[in-house]
């Protein structure tokens, strides 16, 4: 594998991490796998061992590899992945994701998010009302095709979870935002898709407006839904395969 030394940032490791870490999401070293020892990552991406030991650290803390013994140091299982990691998230996506790993995040999407909009029907200040209008103003005023079409989107539903004033959906939207980014811009590829999505927030946001948590919930419920089957759909076209 040639060498990977462009671009590096200030910190060596942190560097070595996102490489490393890059390569174990993207499937270049699979879970239960041993990856190359110290001695040859080292000379390959030019860094010392006490680089590599610190980048180890990172990726042990985040779920994707242990070190074993006389052994070596394996890749585990994707199920002890921290797919709440900002990094982790990162990585996932820009190792070109399949169709599995968006759906387990909309999933995920559809068990809170519609509970979030209750909360947050119940529990928005005014402040907040106010940053929820700015953001739906936003999508309605996104051009199509730039960048403000998923930034507008991004922004409706970082001020809902903020919205529910519990910290721990708000943490979550933090957590969560590198996922909902990608995912918002892969969904609005399709211009249509973007638009017919409208009604849905703007259905949402005047429950929210209104304090009706029962109507926030359900509102949110179809809109998480109808937004799946058009990231299906967004998928299918993207992997059709041309003529």
């Amino acid at each position: 594998m040639k060498s990977a030394t462009r671009n590096r940032p200030q910190s060596i490791h942190s560097w070595v991490a996102q490489e490393l870490g890059s390569r174990i999401v993207g499937g270049v070293y699979l879970p239960g796998q041993y990856i190359p020892n110290e001695n040859d990552i080292g000379e390959e991406l030019g860094v010392s061992r006490t680089a590599l030991r610190e980048a180890f650290k990172l990726l042990t803390a985040k779920g994707l590899i242990e070190s074993r013994p006389k052994l070596g140091t394996r890749v585990r299982p994707r199920k002890n992945w921290n797919m709440f990691d900002a990094e982790v998230l990162r990585w996932c996506f820009s190792s070109n994701p399949d169709t599995k790993f968006y759906m387990s995040l909309y999933e995920m999407r559809e068990i809170i998010e519609p509970n979030a909009a209750s909360l947050a029907a119940m529990h928005r200040t005014d402040d907040q009302l106010s940053a929820l209008t700015e953001a739906y103003q936003a999508m309605e005023e996104a051009q199509i095709g730039t960048d403000a079409v998923y930034k507008s989107d991004l922004e409706f539903h970082l001020a809902l979870l903020e919205a529910t004033n519990n910290e721990f959906m708000a943490s979550l939207g933090v957590t969560i935002e590198t996922a909902l980014e990608n995912s918002f811009r892969l969904s609005s590829a399709i211009a249509e898709e973007y638009v017919d999505s409208l009604p849905g927030h703007k259905a949402v946001f005047m429950a929210i407006k209104e304090q009706n948590p029962v109507v926030a919930r359900e509102e949110m419920q179809t809109l998480l839904v109808n937004a799946r089957h058009a990231l299906e759909h967004t998928l299918a076209e993207l992997h059709k395969t041309p003529v």
